[in-house]
């Protein structure tokens, strides 16, 4: 039997004189980027020249819109209203759908980053708020979300194609949520544990939580993070390892 799944990678990350991830060469081995806007992350200059090796290489482009906080890298939490949720989220979105416009290009989806994406993936009001913000902007968008959260059920109340998002290096609790980053446990740093999770998730809907159960998930998309030390090399070797498996890896299809 052979199985499919989009890659994505959170890229674009660089700001100023500050280099982060070899954008270049990860976008050999996915199918999907989220190029971050500016907020948590990235300039101008970085998000144009990364929307331009993305069309090289014919990975779908979304945006990656996340907390004003460039210091903490978007991972921290801040108590913002769900307006305010909605109008960060619509301000990004249109900063890099501006350099699409010049190169005549299409934005195929939208993914929260860090603090914003977790705080959505459990408060409805900020989950819908998002939601709406995508949808305002264009309902043919995908909305990417953490799966089985908040977020992908607002997304798809409101009428929006959905993905529901698993991650390869990242563990999971009982209920599906991700293991807070301020815990020791919640990275997964073992290559070959990583890459195993990911063929778990496309070929059985399952993942082993921290408390030894097994939580199902739907797995469309799987998020490769593109800050880590090893990024390249982690992407390469489980492109090989998921093809090894029959292991499609295509761009998520819309409706």
């Amino acid at each position: 039997m052979t199985y499919k799944v989009d890659i994505n990678c959170d890229l674009g990350e660089s700001f100023g004189n500050y280099k982060l991830g070899e954008t270049g060469e990860i976008l050999k081995y996915i199918t999907s980027v989220n190029i971050a806007c500016g907020f948590h992350a990235g300039d101008p200059t970085v998000m144009r020249e990364t929307v331009k090796m993305a069309l090289k290489h014919n990975v779908k482009i979304g945006a990656h819109p996340g907390l004003p906080d460039l210091v903490g890298f978007g991972r921290r939490e801040m108590a913002i209203s769900p307006q305010e949720a909605y109008d960060m989220v619509v301000y990004q979105i249109g900063a890099l759908q501006a350099f699409l416009t010049t190169m005549d290009a299409e934005m195929q989806h939208v993914k929260p980053h860090g603090a914003l994406y977790n705080m959505a993936a459990q408060n409805q009001l900020l989950a819908e708020a998002i939601a709406q913000a995508v949808y305002d902007v264009s309902p043919k968008l995908i909305l990417f979300g953490l799966a089985s959260s908040a977020l992908t059920d607002a997304g798809e109340k409101i009428g929006l194609q959905t993905a529901h998002e698993v991650f390869a290096d990242r563990t999971y609790q009982a209920d599906g949520s991700l293991t807070s980053r301020k815990l020791s446990n919640a990275l997964i740093t073992n290559v070959e544990q990583a890459v195993q999770q990911m063929i778990q998730f496309v070929k059985t809907g399952k993942v082993m939580s921290q408390q030894g159960t097994e939580v199902t998930l739907r797995a469309d998309t799987i998020c490769l993070h593109g800050d880590g030390e090893h990024a390249l090399q982690f992407a390469r070797w489980a492109k090989q390892k998921l093809t090894e498996e029959h292991i499609v890896i295509k761009h998520f299809s819309k409706n």
